[in-house]
């Protein structure tokens, strides 16, 4: 139930802005007569038509930038997973890393892209760079604070009967900490698209940033640029929706937790 609420709740915030986009687009064009009406804001259906002509080639270069957003995702995740465990492990190495992390996620991505870029002179391996670079924190963060929260009682019982740290880890601390993790997944995924989009837009051939930046410049087809638009919108939104479902599977005891409470 509650979840129908929330899916009914999205569709009914989505029908209102594409009813407020209709009507801007047409007193752009048919009030103000606005001559560059069409490329400020086109209508829902010019756009929808648009984007069944450059489908084939839109959707080529959004699966190039998912493709380098997904390997910076995934080597983040697994930096992130790794130093989440060592500052758990140790209190002196959170002490020390901890503050480090914090003052590395200071540095806007926007001015972090092209010092990767310099470094590299690779647009991909930037690409990659930049999407792991955001994804490591939030799952860092989040798995740290899973790992310990667990119950102290537990925490205690587990050693009273002389279960060792592999153990305590596998048995206890791991599966009490997964839905930290995908909290992290969740925040990371959008955000490490929306990188691999930014770095598109420096100096790369290919993917969907470069087709946003190509045409809004008017290098290329014109008629590109919103589909590429609402495509690099729709591809943050459907990794928070593939993590989730990622989640829903794989985090059972959560789900059923939720339908308790609801």
């Amino acid at each position: 139930m509650k979840t129908y609420k929330k899916t009914l709740s999205a569709a009914l915030w989505l029908i209102c802005v594409l009813i407020i986009w209709e009507l801007a687009a047409y007193i752009l064009a048919n009030v103000l007569h606005d001559p560059l009406a069409a490329k400020k804001l086109p209508g829902l259906a010019s756009i929808a038509v648009s984007f069944a002509q450059h489908c084939k080639t839109l959707c080529a270069q959004a699966g190039i930038t998912v493709s380098y957003a997904a390997a910076g995702f995934i080597i983040g995740s697994l930096i992130g997973i790794i130093l989440a465990v060592i500052m758990s492990i140790s209190g002196l190495c959170e002490k020390m890393i901890l503050p480090y992390l914090l003052a590395a996620q200071m540095i806007p991505v926007l001015g972090l892209a092209p010092i990767i870029f310099g470094l590299f002179k690779n647009i991909a391996v930037s690409r990659i760079v930049i999407s792991a670079y955001i994804t490591f924190f939030p799952v860092s963060v989040n798995l740290l604070s899973g790992l310990k929260s667990a119950e102290e009682n537990l925490t205690a019982m587990m050693r009273a009967y002389a279960a060792g740290k592999r153990q305590l880890y596998i048995k206890l601390l791991f599966p009490h900490a997964v839905p930290y993790l995908f909290t992290g997944l969740k925040i990371s995924a959008p955000t490490a698209v929306t990188a691999a989009i930014l770095v598109d837009t420096l100096s790369a051939k290919d993917g969907i940033g470069y087709v946003i930046i190509y045409t809004l410049y008017g290098g290329g087809t014109t008629g590109q640029f919103w589909p590429a638009i609402i495509i690099a919108a729709l591809l943050g939104l459907f990794s928070f929706f593939i993590i989730s479902a990622i989640e829903y599977i794989c985090v059972p005891w959560k789900r059923q937790s939720e339908e308790v409470s609801a």
